[in-house]
């Protein structure tokens, strides 16, 4: 498998109450005594070498103006120009690939679902399922994590709760998963690109020690994250670690959503500062413009997970985040992938929804499930909510 790359390139908060989160130090955690303070990631400007033109008084040198022009084979109007009588070919069909995840209430893949149970819908549209696999594969991640001084200030319980987040996941991938390291706060910053060696992505998050800028530009984030994912194969996906608080982005909230339901690359979301927030309220340190601020938060991380086939969690423990970390690798690893051929072939660049569900193919009710003890199942269906139909090619 060919290693994906991301090539690199280079509030004003209402919630003053929650600034108290510099004040909530941990120190009396020996476990972090020994981290040293380190600072934040620089950008390595590359160089660029421009060949320099000869000069038209260099006998040894012809002049630029008088080399031979190279031909083409576009005509003036831009077009390619072909001998008369000539075939063209031309091909109109597209086919659109559905990872799907059958999950169940605690978030357990749920195997050998035969293809006739499956359903997808094109707006509204039933559509005929041409091919269906299943099975295990390495997954490509790219962890994007918020670190901004807005509530990553060094030495406080969101900080911590931060690296524990990202520190934890990176432990329970495996040898042959490809895995990025991001963090953003006034601009994304590509710490370390994708690779299976492990080392790497630790040596990246060791430069998470000191927050350079009090801003959190999320919709930037995962939008340039998002863009940069689309051509890699396989199976692939962005792991959020955020409060989901957006400061000064140049997306907004809509171009976001857009952009993400466009590039394809599900989201798995976790919210930090759940019970933080719970505390500082408690304490009386947040009005309604505060919660408000918090749930408009929270309700965009989910709607960034939801939109691009992701999920999305919310600790309030520590103790949740290996079933969190579970979740996401039985969502991941194990999927049913379905192709069809839309019904609708119109090349009009227009956003066309999905709905994928499980049916009972003899009385087309929803399909029953049940366990050993023949107890129904309750559960989810993974997928993304639909994809953006390619343009027209003149």
């Amino acid at each position: 498998m060919k290693s994906p790359v991301l090539f690199s390139r280079g509030f004003a908060s209402p919630l003053v109450a929650l600034m108290l989160v510099a004040g909530l130090s941990i120190g009396a955690l020996s476990m972090i005594d020994s981290v040293q303070a380190q600072s934040g990631p620089k950008k390595e400007s590359g160089e660029t070498v421009a060949k320099p033109r000869k000069k038209s008084g260099d006998k040894d040198a012809p002049v630029e103006s008088e080399l031979p022009k190279i031909p083409s084979k576009l005509n003036k109007k831009g077009q390619v120009d072909l001998p008369e009588g000539m075939p063209t070919f031309r091909t109109d069909s597209t086919s659109v690939n559905v990872d799907v995840a059958v999950l169940d209430n605690k978030g357990r893949f749920i195997p050998n679902i035969p293809a006739g149970n499956f359903r997808i819908l094109e707006d509204n549209v039933p559509q005929k399922i041409s091919n269906f696999s299943m099975g295990e594969a390495p997954m490509t991640i790219c962890m994007v994590i918020e670190f901004s001084n807005l509530f990553q200030q060094y030495w406080t319980s969101s900080w911590y709760e931060t690296l524990q987040a990202s520190y934890g996941f990176l432990e329970t991938l495996k040898p042959e998963d490809y895995v990025a390291v991001v963090a953003y706060d006034l601009r994304p910053e590509i710490l370390s690109d994708f690779a299976t060696d492990k080392r790497k992505a630790y040596e990246a998050m060791q430069r998470l020690r000191i927050a350079a800028f009090s801003e959190s530009n999320l919709y930037d984030a995962i939008t340039d994250t998002a863009e940069r994912m689309t051509e890699i194969e396989g199976r692939k996906a962005m792991v959020l670690i955020a409060s989901g608080i957006d400061t000064f982005s140049k997306q907004t909230f809509d171009q976001t959503r857009k952009k993400i339901q466009a590039a394809g690359v599900p989201i798995y979301a976790i919210g930090i500062m759940q019970a933080l927030r719970e505390i500082v309220d408690a304490r009386g340190g947040m009005g309604a413009i505060q919660r408000l601020d918090f749930l408009q938060a929270d309700n965009q991380m989910r709607t960034f997970a939801k939109e691009s086939g992701g999920m999305s969690f919310f600790p309030r423990f520590f103790g949740e985040f290996p079933s969190i970390y579970g979740a996401i690798h039985q969502a991941m690893r194990n999927q049913y992938s379905l192709t069809f051929a839309p019904t609708n072939q119109a090349k009009d660049g227009k956003f066309r929804k999905l709905k994928v569900e499980l049916i009972n193919p003899a009385t087309n009710e929803p399909l029953r499930i049940t366990d050993e003890k023949n107890k129904p199942i309750k559960y989810q269906i993974v997928a993304k909510i639909g994809y953006t139909a390619p343009r027209e090619v003149e």
